[in-house]
């Protein structure tokens, strides 16, 4: 054990204060400087940001920001468009399953039909594009459409599945609930934004 004079030495997290303007310093600054800029490969290096440094690094910078800020909202982004590049095959599926349940929501998504693994990488490309170099209102709104179908199908796949795999069933049930509130705070940042107080 640590003599505790030693561990309070240590460089230790950031005060949660400091932590919290640091996220609405930084996502302030990209968005808005990328707006004024509309440089199109200042776009594309914005959207490929975790590519290029990691989730870690933007998970450091905005994961613990509240849902519907700036930060937070870029963050939301940001995991969605890394979970579409990664398993793009599981998305499409859980798209396909929701999107007839969902029909406000696919014209809101913009997402063709039957959609591919391709047009959901395109779509969430989209998404963080329009941030950057669009109405970002829109852009969260097409966002919590495309979170609201993914839900609606992960819940179907969940009741398909309950009796083969009761554990699986009641993971993706989860997984359904979250994008649910992922959609909800998604949205509510768009008011926030179009209100003209999304900080």
């Amino acid at each position: 054990m640590l003599d505790p004079r030693d561990a309070e030495r240590l460089p230790g997290s950031l005060d949660p204060a400091l932590r919290d303007e640091v996220a609405h310093t930084t996502a302030r600054a990209v968005v808005h400087r990328a707006r004024a800029s509309e440089d199109p490969q200042v776009v594309d290096r914005l959207v490929r940001l975790v590519e290029r440094e990691g989730l870690d690094v933007v998970a450091g910078l905005w994961s613990d920001a509240a849902p519907t800020s700036l930060p937070g909202a870029l963050w939301r982004l940001y995991v969605l468009r890394e979970w579409v590049r990664r398993d793009p095959r599981t998305v499409t599926l859980r798209y396909r399953l929701g999107v007839d349940a969902a029909p406000v929501h696919e014209a809101v998504a913009g997402v063709p039909r039957p959609p591919s693994p391709d047009d959901v990488r395109t779509l969430a490309d989209e998404v963080l594009s329009g941030v950057y170099a669009g109405d970002l209102a829109v852009a969260l709104e097409r966002a919590a459409s495309f979170c609201r179908i993914l839900a609606t199908g992960a819940a179907f796949d969940a009741d398909a599945r309950e009796v083969a795999d009761p554990h699986g069933a009641d993971r993706m049930t989860r997984g359904a609930a979250d994008l649910e509130r992922t959609a909800e705070e998604m949205e509510h940042a768009a008011a926030s934004w179009r209100a003209g107080v999304l900080d």
